[in-house]
């Protein structure tokens, strides 16, 4: 088991990347997806990757933002240069995009609207059965410590959801 470290310290450089992270949200939405949004960073904090959430438009249920970056790293990049990396995501991930996120390798998540908050703004929607398992709880059952800030507090991260799960 690891000790996963718990930090809700963002830096501005993480802050930066999650307005990011929401703007692809945002893109994400006006495609017709759902609204979530995810990008990696890499160890200098270079941009390296963007990914939308593609659920609807590609009638998979896994098209997380998160697990479509997963697929998408791992695919360019190998497991120790991930390492370094920092995924950033409009919010938490899943239970399924945070198993993605640990076995990709990605070393460090940062993220803006909580699962708790996302279950407030969805409520029962079937499009969106939210689970209530944190991030940290999944990575905390792995072998490796894998850090997390979050939630940072970015009022654009749940409006971007505004009217959509209505």
């Amino acid at each position: 088991m690891s000790d996963t470290t718990t930090q809700n310290t963002a830096t501005e450089a993480d802050v930066t990347h999650l307005h990011t992270a929401v703007a692809v949200a945002r893109r994400s939405r006006s495609g017709g997806n759902h609204p979530f949004g995810a990008l990696l960073a890499g160890p200098d904090g270079t941009i390296l990757l963007e990914a939308e959430n593609t659920v609807t438009t590609d009638s998979d249920a896994t098209g997380h933002a998160e697990t479509n970056l997963v697929r998408l790293s791992t695919a360019k990049y190998d497991a120790e240069f991930l390492a370094a990396c920092t995924l950033y995501t409009s919010t938490e991930p899943c239970a399924m995009c945070s198993g993605a996120i640990y076995w990709g390798n990605i070393g460090r998540v940062v993220y803006a609207l909580g699962e708790d908050e996302l279950l407030d703004l969805t409520g029962a929607n079937e499009e969106n059965p939210t689970m209530s398992l944190p991030c940290r709880t999944v990575f905390a059952a792995g072998q490796r410590d894998l850090p997390v800030v979050g939630p940072v507090d970015l009022p654009e991260a749940r409006e971007v959801h505004a009217g959509f799960w209505n």
